[in-house]
């Protein structure tokens, strides 16, 4: 079977075109710029040419295209877009109108003359059946898995920061606290994790899909690297370009949880925030008020364990003396969320697990569950 796992961040997004016919190291990878690098270079174009700009499309990764976005405006251009598509700045519109945005329907956009037109979305599969037929690569898959990160629609008022680790804490009352279980199908996810649900909207409607957080799918990707499935005790951390989670594991079962923004935190203080996951006492209003998401420790007190490092901001951990393990999960970090992706279908849909599994080949040295 094939699956296109695609775990999409702020920076790139890294795809992988799963066969479990073949070795999991000849499968076909992809690094490439993530969706809203690839909009906000279409929106600075628009700048550059000094056009008006017409958005339509669904809510997607903010990041860069808000900051191309706020940047076009600053340049005295207008900015037309849908409701959908302005999601993507901010879930409440008033705020978006605040912004510079008009706000305007689909029909009026198609309209409009002498505009630059970008859609808004954060999966586009016929880019990648493009780049796969470029190689002589037949565009075809069973499956597809998404990871985004996801805030949710917080209510006004309320941060966003806290309703996304509300949702994180959510996660593991109704997962029972096992990493494995992290995952949607499509008509499961959330009516609040909207980035999500948007990605929904974007897919083949007749494919499976499996939507996932991008960090905690590259906490799940860890484990197939075989020393950090080999530990018990362990916390796997993923530095990613704009955040950073922290899970402490007893196999796969979550002892504590950590996230953060990654350009906020020095090697000192990650450090300092890793002890206090481990140690079982660190204070979640604290991460919080450093501008964080928040942090929860479930009961698990230990005075060291194993740390696992993923993601392209790992090098802040360099020499720490937390000595970290730098995870190279099927001999590929960068496609730890993918791999990820791949090992959350085969927990969630039994009949391909085997199949996954074997492909895998973490049949006996892949994730092992622990117990609290």
């Amino acid at each position: 079977m094939k699956i296109l796992a695609l775990d999409i961040g702020a920076g790139t997004q890294d795809i992988l075109l799963f066969d479990s016919t073949n070795t999991i190291e000849n499968s076909i990878k992809m690094v490439m710029p993530s969706p809203t690098v690839i909009a906000a270079t279409r929106i600075r174009e628009a700048t550059s040419a000094g056009q008006p700009l017409a958005l339509t499309g669904v809510n997607m990764g903010g990041g860069p295209v808000t900051g191309a976005m706020q940047g076009h405006i600053q340049s005295g251009l207008a900015v037309y877009a849908t409701v959908e598509a302005a999601t993507t700045f901010d879930d409440d519109i008033e705020m978006v109108r605040a912004m510079g945005v008009s706000l305007v329907t689909d029909d009026e956009i198609e309209s409009m003359r002498n505009v630059r037109r970008v859609v808004l979305r954060d999966l586009d599969l016929e880019m990648v059946r493009v780049a796969l037929r470029a190689f002589e690569m037949s565009p075809e898959w069973d499956a597809v898995a998404v990871a985004v990160f996801d805030h949710g629609d917080s209510p006004p008022g309320y941060s966003d920061r806290k309703f996304r680790f509300d949702h994180l804490r959510r996660q593991m009352d109704q997962g029972k606290r096992d990493v494995t279980s992290f995952c949607y199908l499509s008509n499961e996810v959330p009516e609040y994790m909207t980035r999500m649900l948007a990605v929904v909207k974007s897919m083949d409607a007749d494919l499976p899909l499996l939507l996932m957080d991008t960090a905690e799918a590259a906490v799940l990707g860890a484990l197939e690297d075989d020393r950090v499935a080999s530990q018990r005790c362990k916390v796997s951390v993923n530095l990613g370009n704009e955040h950073t989670l922290a899970v402490h594991l007893h196999g796969t079962i979550i002892q504590g949880i950590f996230e953060h923004h990654t350009h906020l935190l020095t090697r000192d203080k990650l450090e300092s925030y890793l002890m206090g996951l481990v140690h079982g006492d660190l204070d979640g209003q604290e991460v919080w008020l450093d501008q964080g998401h928040g942090a929860v420790t479930l009961g698990a007190k230990e005075d060291k364990t194993f740390f696992s490092v993923t993601g392209p901001f790992r090098h802040v951990l360099e020499g720490s003396t937390l000595d970290p393990y730098f995870a190279v999960p099927c001999g590929d970090m960068m496609l730890a969320g993918s791999f990820g992706l791949v090992r959350a279908w085969a927990e969630k849909h039994e009949p391909w697990r085997k199949e996954i599994t074997h492909a895998l080949r973490s049949v006996e040295s892949g994730p092992t569950a622990g117990s609290h």
